[in-house]
């Protein structure tokens, strides 16, 4: 009794009391449907990742012709487009390009391709690890810059001195992420093999590599920029030929706009080496499901 006092009946009952009919469905009209809210999701235009490039440029062209700046110590970018040029026509870059791909490539696979193998060897078993991972984690902290006096003295300054130092610098990112996407494998899957009796191969198939794809392909990023890298020291301690070479050789005699062109060659080389790998990581990653923005 107490309930019917305190809440007050519907304006129907009122209205049934009073005589008036109360207002049907048909006479108030469709009620409104709301509508589901949609959140546009804005994609950033390729073209803004070339708007700094192209104002830092064009701020660049702008001081030299002012002459604000000696052209020796920062030629124009035209001055610069035109060595690039005049270098591609005769072939002298070219020359030197297919010198250093050829370090470059053959040191980061010689260093990729231990890392991985030392890598699966460590993380797969726990006496691997505590025999060789400390021996790994000591060697990583020293600086390549002081094996250089030992690579010219124990392989001389040739080629196989040249990718044996690229190699190493190519190995410690390729063989910590093997470790680490090896160990980032979930142990019930582990037990799951075991219950399925894998064969050792089979297990490294169907567990092992593919749980640790994604770090891998991490390393092999990493890998590749350290090895254009270490190409650039590698080839101004002594060689013939190369892009540190010829970065070298314009410093000598003050050719500046020879030097902006070397760095232009590593930089595009090492974009497009890095552009390829994430091209990998998307084609072999489709099932992953992290984040990314």
């Amino acid at each position: 009794m107490n309930e019917l006092i305190d809440h007050p009946a519907p304006a129907s009952v009122h209205a049934a009391a009073s005589g008036a009919a109360a207002p049907s469905a048909a006479s108030r009209g469709p009620l409104p449907r709301a509508r589901p809210a949609v959140r546009r999701r804005i994609r950033p235009a390729g073209w803004q990742g070339w708007i700094v490039p192209a104002a830092v440029l064009l701020l660049w062209q702008t001081v030299s012709m002012l002459g604000w700046v000696s052209g020796t110590l920062l030629p124009a970018p035209s001055r610069i487009v035109q060595s690039l040029v005049r270098l591609s026509l005769s072939g002298e870059l070219f020359r030197h390009l297919g010198a250093s791909a050829f370090r470059a490539a053959s040191g980061c696979l010689l260093g990729g391709a231990t890392g991985l193998l030392l890598g699966l060897f460590t993380g797969l078993g726990k006496w691997a690890e505590r025999t060789l991972d400390p021996s790994m984690q000591m060697l990583r902290t020293v600086p390549l810059m002081t094996l250089i006096p030992l690579f010219i003295l124990w392989f001389g300054v040739g080629e196989f001195s040249k990718i044996l130092l690229i190699a190493l610098g190519s190995f410690f990112p390729v063989y910590f992420h093997t470790f680490l996407g090896v160990r980032a494998a979930d142990r019930k899957l582990h037990e799951v093999t075991l219950v399925l009796q894998y064969s050792p191969w089979h297990k490294l198939t169907a567990l092992v590599l593919p749980a640790a794809l994604p770090n891998l392909l991490l390393g092999v990023r990493l890998a590749v920029s350290a090895s254009w890298l270490i190409l650039a020291i590698a080839e101004m301690m002594g060689a013939s030929s190369g892009i540190g070479y010829m970065i070298q050789d314009a410093r000598v005699f003050s050719n500046t706009d020879i030097v902006f062109v070397g760095l232009i060659v590593f930089m595009a080389a090492g974009k497009l080496s890095d552009v390829g790998v994430r091209a990998l990581e998307r084609r072999w990653l489709k099932w992953s499901t992290a984040y990314k923005g």
